[in-house]
């Protein structure tokens, strides 16, 4: 089973820069099957992670990163992929 696991945050005001490098720089324990960094308007970064693990696994996610960046608690959702289409 491949479960995808994403993070989204948004940045403080005139932070989206440093947020977005330190979803970048941050390393997870181990490495994920695939991994994506997004951006969108009103400063706002997504990554998307694969795992090839069952949904309930104890999976590596991001830490919330430093308050000083954000402009709220980055939120997490957790999916199980169907099918590639």
């Amino acid at each position: 089973m491949t479960v995808a696991l994403m993070w989204e945050a948004k940045a403080a005001p005139g932070r989206g820069a440093q947020l977005l490098e330190w979803a970048r720089a941050h390393e997870l324990p181990y490495a994920p099957l695939r991994r994506e960094l997004l951006r969108a308007p009103q400063d706002r970064v997504l990554v998307i992670t694969w795992w090839d693990a069952p949904y309930e696994a104890d999976l590596p996610e991001l830490p919330p990163p430093p308050p000083d960046l954000l402009a709220r608690p980055p939120h997490r959702w957790r999916f199980e992929s169907l099918a590639a289409q």
